[in-house]
């Protein structure tokens, strides 16, 4: 029977507390999805199942060795298979397959939110960085798309307000990515 996201997600949540039979019984289940996923991305390349194991052996394994930076928020699958898709592309690389992975993916042409996902995580992170008062109007207006009065109004402050502090906030988010704001004189 194949696991779901919620049986995951309370499978390493329960470890992370320490329970160890719920560790093992998390490996099992994910190994199996794991298979899975990383023999649809090599099916095409005629690659044996050897090679598959090898890469979610290697998958397990970084899981294993990161499993405490999981937030519990994050959907269980979603960074299981980032971690995948990386140990996916060092062994295409190392084997010599150059070139785009999605040339090698039988699944495409399919929807495959796997880099959203991955660039939402990411997003979030980022994010937690910020002050509550620069993060929330930046949530409300940049990523929810509310105008500024209804952020406003969320936030239980000024117009004027919400926009100084998604400025702020935006900016204060280039200096955490290294990204040098510089002035429109500079740019002459």
């Amino acid at each position: 029977m194949q696991a779901t996201e919620a049986q995951l997600k309370q499978l390493l949540m329960d470890h992370l507390a320490g329970d160890p039979d719920a560790y093992r019984l998390f490996l099992q289940k994910l190994s199996g999805l794991l298979r899975q996923f990383v023999s649809r991305r090599l099916f095409r390349l005629r690659r044996t199942d050897h090679d598959v194991e090898d890469i979610v052996q290697e998958t397990l394994l970084a899981i294993h060795n990161r499993r405490h930076t999981y937030d519990g928020e994050t959907p269980v699958t979603a960074w299981a298979y980032a971690i995948a898709r990386y140990k996916l592309i060092d062994s295409l690389r190392a084997s010599g397959c150059n070139g785009d992975l999605k040339t090698f993916d039988p699944m495409a042409g399919a929807v495959d939110d796997s880099d959203k996902t991955e660039a939402r995580l990411v997003v979030r992170k980022i994010l937690s960085l910020l002050p509550e008062r620069l993060r929330a109007p930046i949530e409300l207006m940049k990523l929810q798309g509310l105008s500024a009065s209804e952020a406003a109004r969320r936030t239980g402050t000024s117009e004027v307000t919400v926009r100084v502090n998604v400025h702020r906030g935006l900016k204060e988010l280039g200096k955490v990515c290294g990204v040098q704001n510089r002035s429109r004189d500079e740019d002459r």
